[in-house]
């Protein structure tokens, strides 16, 4: 036999070889998703859609608590919405149980006493404040309103994030009038202003929170929601729990040369120089990091249930990881889980049409992919940008959050996980990665195990009405809210078991 013919032989076996080890992983990978008994209309538990329940968060819409600026809001509004809050749940305000502080002026820590001391407390977080109204014409409904129309609730805070508080303190009411005491002890964290980065609120009560030596067992703020449609190659609404969320800086750009009139310009000008550097910036991302981070996770825990190609190469991370990452970096909403995402987000040069700039400005916005650090984008400008008189100042930035923990083997995402899966049977659950900032910054000192996700559906339509026209939540998805934070609240009630989760490891 030639040595040709011995080499071909070699090849053909070691590729039968990993033919054969794709095809049982992929037949074989397990799955990361429980099915805990569903939540039904029918249980004496359930807690129903009642109108004095819709008009109640309807009626939480009506107050302006707008955040506009750090430092500047609406404070009026909030001592109202306050004052609402107080009035609209009498068993929670007056049980014996439950303390009740103003922190920071206008932000809200509830402590609900547990009788067993020996488990940590558990906190519920979300925010008192909501973004601005523009002038954008399209609303179906007066946006502070709080309509009830055609099976929704409309009006600004319904899904950013009023639902939620009004939501988690349905549950807790509902809780304490049927004569539950509680064994673990519950945190309430209602920020002011988290839509302004929550300086003035969150923070206040983190600081007071870690003051008291406070250390939650987890931490559930705002974020991610149930999806539907949005996820390639899964038919089945996915629940993204984010366990992480990106970091950001914002850099200032900015060239100096010698101006002068237009008729005797020099070989290159500030703006044709700045305009140099973006275009090095567009056209040399940051890199693909995608399998290094949450979003590896994100993957596997939905590939049992995904369609066959999907499926094989997610089950085989280890050998189509590079594949993978060429296809999501083609879509800019796929693209931003991969990296570090580079957006130009101003460019200010000039004074009058004949004469030459002498200083050309941009500045760029980095959302921090949770594998690489802030330095790390810094000097891969630097790099790309390649040229001295280009200079670089950072504006602003925030580290990339820590990431917790998730899976079979942290008992807290499974409590999460299963009170999801108990309200929405049909869904599966992920960890997955935040785009955006919460109040949970302000948080990173009491716990390792922060988690962000919101217990209602968004379909990729809905995404539009964040903080844009029509926001607005459906009874049913509200009912959902509800049940969601009394299943876990009761699901929490007590000593959280690590379930250990085997399976081979990667090859």
């Amino acid at each position: 036999m030639s040595t040709a013919q011995s080499l071909l032989q070699w090849v053909g076996a070691a590729l039968l070889c990993v033919a054969v080890i794709v095809v049982v992983r992929t037949a074989t990978f397990p799955s990361y998703q429980t099915r805990p008994p569903p939540c039904n209309a029918t249980d004496q538990d359930f807690i129903p859609a009642t109108r004095a329940r819709l008009d109640r968060l309807s009626q939480a819409v009506t107050f302006r608590t707008v955040s506009y600026e750090p430092g500047r809001g609406t404070p009026e509004e909030l001592r109202k919405f306050l004052a609402f809050l107080r009035a609209s749940f009498p068993a929670l305000h007056a049980s014996p149980l439950v303390t009740r502080e103003v922190v920071g002026n206008f932000s809200l820590l509830y402590r609900v006493q547990g009788s067993d001391r020996s488990l940590k407390p558990a906190l519920l977080a979300a925010h008192l404040d909501v973004v601005p109204v523009t002038e954008e014409p399209g609303w179906e409904a007066e946006p502070f309103s709080g309509q009830q129309k055609d099976g929704f609730v409309y009006g600004r805070g319904t899904i950013d994030c009023k639902h939620n508080v009004l939501g988690q303190l349905e549950a807790l009411e509902f809780h304490l009038n049927r004569g539950h005491r509680p064994r673990r002890a519950l945190y309430l964290a209602y920020g002011h202003d988290e839509e302004v980065s929550g300086h003035y609120g969150a923070r206040k009560i983190g600081e007071l929170l870690e003051e008291r030596g406070v250390k939650p067992e987890f931490i559930l703020d705002e974020g991610l929601t149930v999806t539907k449609g949005v996820v390639p190659g899964v038919g089945k609404k996915v629940a993204m729990v984010a366990i992480t969320e990106k970091g950001y800086v914002t850099v200032k750009l900015s060239v100096r040369v010698k101006g002068g009139h237009g008729s005797m310009p020099e070989k290159e000008s500030a703006i044709g120089i700045l305009s140099q550097a973006v275009t090095n910036l567009e056209r040399n991302l940051q890199p693909n990091l995608w399998g290094s981070g949450p979003e590896r996770d994100f993957a596997e825990h939905l590939a049992t249930e995904m369609s066959l190609l999907p499926r094989l190469l997610t089950a085989n991370l280890w050998l189509f990881t590079p594949v993978v990452r060429w296809v999501l970096a083609q879509k800019p909403s796929t693209n931003a889980l991969c990296r570090t995402t580079t957006a130009v987000t101003r460019f200010n040069a000039g004074i009058k049409d004949n004469v030459i700039a002498p200083e050309a400005v941009a500045i760029v916005n980095h959302r921090v992919h949770p594998k690489q650090t802030i330095q790390e984008v810094l000097e891969h400008n630097l790099k790309v940008i390649d040229d001295p008189r280009v200079k670089m100042e950072v504006v602003e930035s925030l580290v990339p959050a820590p990431v917790s923990p998730s899976g079979p083997e942290s008992a807290a995402y499974m409590a999460i996980q299963e009170s999801i899966q108990q309200i929405y049977p049909d869904s599966l659950v992920a960890p997955s990665v935040l785009m955006g900032n919460t109040d949970t910054r302000h948080y990173w000192n009491l716990t390792s195990a922060i988690y962000r996700f919101s217990p209602n559906v968004m379909t990729p339509e809905d995404l539009t009405r964040f903080h844009g026209v029509n926001e607005r939540i459906s009874v049913q998805d509200y009912e959902r809210v509800m049940n969601f934070y009394f299943h876990l609240m009761r699901n929490v009630d007590k000593p959280l078991v690590v379930r250990r989760h085997e399976h081979d490891g990667d090859l």
